[in-house]
Order: C-alpha cells, then sequence, then structure tokens
C-alpha cells in the first residue's frame, strides 16, 4: 500500500480530529480503534444515549478521566483545550466543535443523518457517511452541497458498498472489463453433503418462517453441487427453491447495492436482484453474460451472493467480488491462468475480497478525507437507483412504515424517480411515517401512500437533489426486469 507515502509527503495538517456521531457497534468500533491508529484522535462521540456514548471511550481503554460529558460548545471547547476528550447526547454540538475535522454519521436515523450530515458541511466539516439509509436517499445532493461548501463528503472503507465502489474504481484503472460486481451477505449457506443439511452461518436473529437449518432430498441433492456447464438457469431456479425455507437477503442488503450502483452505474438485471447461493468457484460462472453461459445480458451489473460451502472451505467472509476480462487475448490468458478462478471458457474470472472489516477499517478513510481532502467513493455519484418497497402484508391506514429490518415490506431497486403522486417512494422517506390509505399485501409503494412529516431535512434535501440532478429523464432508460 501507498499509504504512508501520502501521509507523509502530501498530508495537510497532523492530525485528523474525529467526531462520531451514533456510538452503535459501527461507531463504537471506530472509536475503539483510536489508540492504534497514527494520525488520528476521535475527540467528540455523541449518542441520544449518554451512556452509549460513554461506554465507546470507556471500550478503548482509555483513563476515564480524561473523558468528559458536556452538554453545550463552550463546555466541549473548555474541555478539548484541556486536553480532554468529548462525550455527549446532544449530537448537533459534534459538528459545532471548531477541533472537528471529519464528522462519522452513524445514527442509523435518515431523518437524524440528514440533519447533522448537513450541519457538518455547513460548519465546514468533511463528512463520513455510515447511515446507509441516509446515502441511499440524499446521498448525492450531501456530496454536491459538501462539494460546494469546499469540504468531503465520502462513503467508508468497512462498509461493503464503499469497498466495492473502490474495488470497481481500481478494476477499471487498470483496463480490466467489469462484467459484474456485487457483495456477499453475512450469511453464509453451509452445505454437509454427510448429513444431507444446509445451515445458515450468521449472527442475525432468525426469524419465522425462516429456519436455521434445512434437510436436502436426495434427489434435490446434486443441484447442491459445482454447476455444470450450460446449466447456469435450471441450477440458479432450484436452488432458489430447495434453499428458500433458509433466511434470505434483507432490504439493507438491497439498500447497500444501490449506493453502489448510484456511484458506479453497474445495473441491477431485476429489481429484486438474483442473489444466488453459490461457492465461490461459480461466481464467475453465473454473475457472467449470457451468451457465455451466465445470467446477464452484457456487462456492469451488479447483484448479491450468499456463499454456498462445506464446513471446512473458506467463504466470502461478508466481502465484495467483481467477475471481470481482460479485453486483450493475451492478457486475458494471463487473468484466467494465474490463479485466478474462471469459468468454463475462460472469457471471465472473479477476483474478490473476503472480509469487510467494518468501523475496524473506516480509519483509512478519515485519514485520506482528513489529511488529503479525498474520498473514497467514485466521482461520478448521482441518483441512477431508489431503492423502493413493496407491502409483504396489508398495511392498514396510519400505520408506521418500518425500517430496512421490518418484516411489513420487501424491496426492490429501480430507476429513481423524483418525489411527485404516482411515483414510487424512495425507501426510506418512508421510514418512521404513516400510511395515508390502505395498502393491500404485494402493492408498490409511492408517495401518494404515505403522509409526509411536517418540516423534514431529508424530504427537503430529497426534492432539492430532484432539482439538482433532473430526476426522473433517464428511467426508462435505466429499467431493470420488474415492477419499474
Amino acid at each position: 500500500m501507498v499509504y504512508h507515502n501520502l501521509y507523509t509527503h502530501f498530508a495537510k495538517k497532523d492530525l485528523v480530529r474525529v467526531g462520531v456521531i451514533g456510538a452503535g457497534n459501527y461507531g463504537t468500533a471506530i472509536v475503539t480503534q483510536d489508540p492504534h491508529t497514527p494520525l488520528m484522535t476521535v475527540v467528540a462521540v455523541a449518542d441520544i444515549s449518554i451512556e452509549a456514548a460513554r461506554q465507546a471511550y470507556i471500550k478503548t481503554g482509555l483513563d476515564p478521566e480524561t473523558i468528559v460529558y458536556c452538554a453545550d460548545l463552550d463546555a466541549a471547547e473548555a474541555a478539548l483545550a484541556a486536553g480532554q476528550r468529548v462525550y455527549t447526547d446532544n449530537c448537533r454540538l459534534v459538528a459545532e466543535i471548531g477541533a472537528v475535522d471529519i464528522v462519522c454519521e452513524s445514527t442509523g436515523i435518515p431523518e437524524a443523518s440528514a440533519v447533522y450530515a448537513l450541519a457538518a458541511i455547513n460548519n465546514g466539516k468533511h463528512v463520513a457517511m455510515i447511515t446507509k439509509d441516509c446515502d441511499v436517499t440524499i446521498g448525492p445532493i450531501l456530496k454536491h452541497l459538501a462539494s460546494q461548501a469546499g469540504v468531503i463528503y465520502t462513503p467508508v472503507d468497512g462498509d461493503q458498498h464503499g469497498l466495492l465502489i473502490q474495488f470497481y474504481e481500481w478494476a477499471r484503472s487498470v483496463g480490466l472489463t467489469v462484467l459484474s460486481g456485487g457483495k456477499a451477505t453475512d450469511g453464509e449457506f453451509i452445505y454437509d453433503e454427510a448429513a444431507g443439511t444446509v445451515t445458515i452461518k450468521t449472527d442475525k436473529k432468525i426469524h419465522a418462517p425462516a429456519v436455521e437449518t434445512i434437510t436436502i432430498a436426495p434427489e434435490d441433492r446434486p443441484y447442491l453441487g459445482m454447476i455444470p456447464q450450460g446449466k447456469v438457469e435450471e441450477y440458479v431456479a432450484r436452488r432458489a427453491e430447495i434453499l428458500s425455507r433458509l433466511p434470505q437477503p434483507g432490504a439493507y442488503d438491497l439498500c447497500e447495492m444501490t449506493i453502489a450502483a448510484n456511484y458506479t452505474g453497474l445495473a441491477p438485471a431485476v429489481d429484486t436482484l438474483h442473489h444466488v447461493p453459490m461457492r465461490i468457484t461459480e461466481l464467475p460462472v453465473v454473475y457472467c453474460e449470457r451468451e457465455h453461459g451466465g445470467l446477464f445480458e452484457g456487462q456492469e451489473h451488479i447483484d448479491l451472493a450468499t456463499c454456498l460451502r462445506g464446513p471446512t472451505e473458506s467463504g466470502l467472509g461478508g466481502g465484495v467480488f467483481l467477475v471481470v476480462r481482460c479485453d486483450n487475448a493475451y492478457s486475458n490468458h494471463i487473468l484466467t491462468t494465474k490463479g485466478q478462478i474462471a469459468n468454463y471458457d475462460d472469457t471471465a474470472a472473479v477476483i474478490y475480497r473476503p472480509y469487510h472489516l467494518c468501523g475496524v477499517e473506516t480509519s483509512s478513510t478519515l485519514l485520506l478525507a482528513g489529511l488529503l481532502d479525498i474520498d473514497t467513493g467514485a466521482p461520478d455519484f448521482r441518483p441512477r437507483y431508489d431503492l423502493v418497497k413493496v407491502a409483504s402484508r396489508d398495511i392498514a391506514v396510519g400505520e408506521i412504515f418500518g425500517n430496512d429490518h421490518s418484516p411489513q415490506m420487501t424491496a426492490r431497486i429501480v430507476p429513481a424517480q423524483p418525489v411527485g403522486p404516482g411515483n414510487l417512494a424512495c425507501a426510506h422517506l418512508l421510514t418512521g411515517n404513516r400510511a395515508r390509505v390502505d395498502i393491500p399485501t404485494g402493492t408498490p409503494i409511492t408517495y401518494d401512500m404515505v403522509e409526509e412529516p411536517a418540516g423534514s431535512f431529508l424530504w427537503r434535501l430529497r426534492r432539492q437533489q430532484d432539482a439538482v440532478f433532473g430526476l426522473g429523464h433517464e428511467a426508462e432508460a435505466l429499467a431493470p426486469a420488474g415492477i419499474a
């Protein structure tokens, strides 16, 4: 890596001072890496729970005497001047502190995220956007506003979409043709051939009707073997049926892929994504062009994969992947014969990163932004696609819409549409708001069906994004198969 050279020769300051808003698992990991990360210090942590903010510091092993609760700017500035660090339940405070160079927005709440990110930009702070619910809704306008203000707005290393964006940028920079790219779902399907079972390995709670383990009927077991040449569509369809009782990818998975699509231009082939359960060795076989035996028409598609593997085989580790080829015959021969996993006719190979370290590795983004004024996204972040929702059960008038973890709705990725009657509603403009009408099962949810909250920063910024980017003009050309 060249980071040490960049920091040594081109840094514009000696230290990056970080403020974290949202002390959940992700935000806390950023804080706990502070003592081990050169050139970076977390000077302020905010959370609506005072104890959560305090515990983020305590978990670093710092002397409790060096951290202090502050409710207002004067107290915070005085504490920092005295060499202490600040924790608070006044989340708006972080963007106002003069010593903060970059704000990590990790509340996970889209409305709050919009408020805090905009405040950071208006106060001349860089923004590292971790709340994907906000980024997928108004990320392009926030990046636009940040650019106008002379600060950085960036996705982060550690989040899968952030890693995929960088992976794609690297591949294009070395001249690879990207056929497809995506991320691995966190859960992996462990196939025990001897027992005839498949079990999901996951740290997430399993909700009925999904189950943790299924037994595979003898007649179905061949479909869990390596996909033969020319049999991709048959095997993919049968696996979907055989493994359907196991937990499936959620709206949060599609949310991350929507952000990556908006940064890279990688396009969903179908609005639900295929999210095929498969081995690493099957990725270039399945996620290549149809003319070479795969699922896709053309190139530059985005999708998900759930790793299917044996108990002792290595997996994708929740990482990211690209299926690529070289358009020069000699280069492609090198690509497909020097250890990379290729498809049957050597027209595609998979390269993958079998890990994402969440907040533990986010410091690389913070250092690049804070020291060098560089983001770790891609240059053309625009609202190409929206995550939208479909009712998975009847939703009654007045009922509150849930977030991406709610079983109330399923998700789709469709070409972005402006806020307006009859248009499919961006998923996180629904979150926490009420249904205006009864919504039957299977209904795609439109803006007519949701009560717009008064004074919402999120909705206001979304309308501003519509205007700045001329949203809606390219929708027909972008449309994947599905409800769009």
